[in-house]
């Protein structure tokens, strides 16, 4: 199993931060560069307790699918989701947030995945996988954290004080 543990400090309210990395309009945008969309499950809005979203993006030159379930909800400091169906063995995804003193967040991503067909996975995951998330994430967490801390996150989190 590979684990990539990222944090991102966010000058915006945690409760910001949340609703920004469970919306899935939110993720669509911050993804762009894949060509992702959601194309069954919940294809818009807000991820709740037991939602589950398929994604269909372009990684290495293949079109996949992956499908996630949200497995645990705890606003605004944390949530999960987990792969149900795709094509790693395993992939869970903890979001953290942690509210600072001076109202800034500091949102920490810890993925766990590990690739099939053990043990070529493994060199896999160390040699490619690894840091193609890595980036993947490190991408998407900037994305998140620039629409937190201008107006670009009132067209994903309307609701959401400021």
């Amino acid at each position: 199993m590979y684990i990539i543990r990222l944090s991102t400090d966010i000058s915006a309210p945690a409760m910001r931060c949340f609703d920004l990395a469970r919306s899935v309009d939110a993720h669509l945008w911050s993804s762009e560069s894949t060509g992702e969309r959601a194309v069954a499950g919940r294809l818009s809005g807000l991820m709740e307790l037991g939602d589950q979203v398929t994604w269909e993006a372009r990684h290495f030159g293949i079109w996949q699918r992956l499908t996630s379930q949200i497995t645990e909800l705890r606003p605004p400091v944390f949530f999960q989701d987990r792969m149900i169906r795709g094509a790693f063995a395993s992939l869970e995804h903890d979001h953290h947030f942690m509210a600072q003193a001076d109202r800034s967040t500091t949102m920490t991503d810890i993925m766990r995945f590990a690739a099939p067909f053990r043990p070529a996975g493994w060199l896999a995951e160390r040699l490619v996988l690894g840091r193609y998330m890595r980036t993947f994430l490190r991408k998407r967490s900037l994305a998140l954290k620039s629409l937190a801390e201008t107006e670009g996150w009132r067209q994903f989190c309307p609701s959401v004080d400021a």
